[in-house]
């Protein structure tokens, strides 16, 4: 009963810190005239990749690093698979020319480095981890330089400018609820997860990547219900990025990260650059530069299929 309540609380908070954090990016990006898949490839994705960070961080430090790489593994496919999948589902997506000149490839990017860096020795040591953050650090500077006007933003008639102690506010409350909310929902779902005697690799790629991915969910969910789909897609692919060159580049920093569980290396890591390559023929077929129910579906059963596996 303890491990359900820290479920449903954790969801709960979530949802609350999703919002909040939305509230937080569309109120930075009217004050400081930033396109708003900007600010969703920046604050928002920081913020909603915050879990990832404490838990991989966490685990490795504690000697479970199959949990740590299975995390940011698993909660890439599942930003694809499942949340893309279930936001696309709500409402039609119109993909930005950001996304092929410079999201994609840069995600792509990312994923192709980590698999260099882990498969062939299975581990993540620190001069790597300085690579994949050095080179975050460059993609943000690119970013914020050169997409802020390459971008072309439709702001709903809605949106009012709030003042800056509320959007920091808002910012602050939103990254502590999602922080807590994932804490509680991880030590519940873990909890319940060992009872049935479950490896670390299948906990970090399912239930903790899932709970870390709940974040990206609230908050996709939210900025579609609210129109603002250019957060809810830059959101999403900046997560993916984030996950690899932040999460994983600072966790090997400051520990190497090595891999005992060879599923991880032999199957799903390929998952992981599996649905990162099929993203970019989904935009472009059946109708060009739109994600639909249709593409949702292919996703959610490709998702589907991978927890069915990774179960049995």
């Amino acid at each position: 009963m303890m491990n359900l309540l820290f479920i449903a609380l954790g969801l709960l908070l979530l949802i609350l810190g999703g919002n909040w954090l939305l509230k937080a990016a569309v109120g930075f990006s009217l004050r400081l005239l930033i396109p708003k898949i900007v600010i969703g490839m920046t604050v928002v994705s920081f913020a909603t990749s915050a879990p990832e960070l404490i838990v991989s961080i966490k685990s490795a430090l504690d000697g479970h690093a199959d949990i740590a790489l299975g995390n940011v593994i698993g909660s890439n496919i599942a930003n694809l698979g499942l949340v893309l999948a279930i936001t696309i589902l709500i409402s039609t997506i119109s993909v930005e020319k950001s996304f092929y000149k410079t999201d994609w490839p840069v995600m792509m990017v990312a994923s192709a480095m980590l698999y260099g860096f882990i498969a062939f020795d299975g581990v993540l040591v620190r001069y790597e981890g300085i690579i994949l953050f050095s080179m975050l650090l460059v993609f943000l500077v690119y970013l914020l330089k050169f997409q802020k006007t390459a971008v072309v933003d439709e702001l709903p008639e809605d949106d009012e400018e709030l003042p800056l102690y509320k959007n920091v506010m808002f910012l602050i409350i939103g990254g502590i609820a999602l922080w807590g909310g994932s804490e509680l929902l991880i030590d519940g779902a873990v909890g319940m997860a060992e009872k049935f005697n479950v490896s670390e690799r299948v906990i970090g790629i399912t239930i903790v990547s899932v709970g870390t991915s709940i974040p990206e969910l609230a908050a996709s969910v939210i900025a579609i219900l609210k129109k603002e789909k250019a957060i809810s897609l830059g959101n999403l692919i900046g997560s993916n990025v984030f996950n690899i060159l932040a999460v994983l580049g600072l966790t090997s920093i400051i520990t190497p990260v090595e891999v005992t569980d060879n599923g991880l290396l032999s199957s799903d890591i390929y998952w992981m650059l599996g649905f990162s390559l099929l993203i970019f023929p989904l935009v472009f077929a059946p109708v060009r530069m739109k994600l639909s129910w249709k593409e949702g579906l292919i996703l959610l059963a490709l998702y589907l299929g991978f927890i069915y596996k990774m179960i049995i």
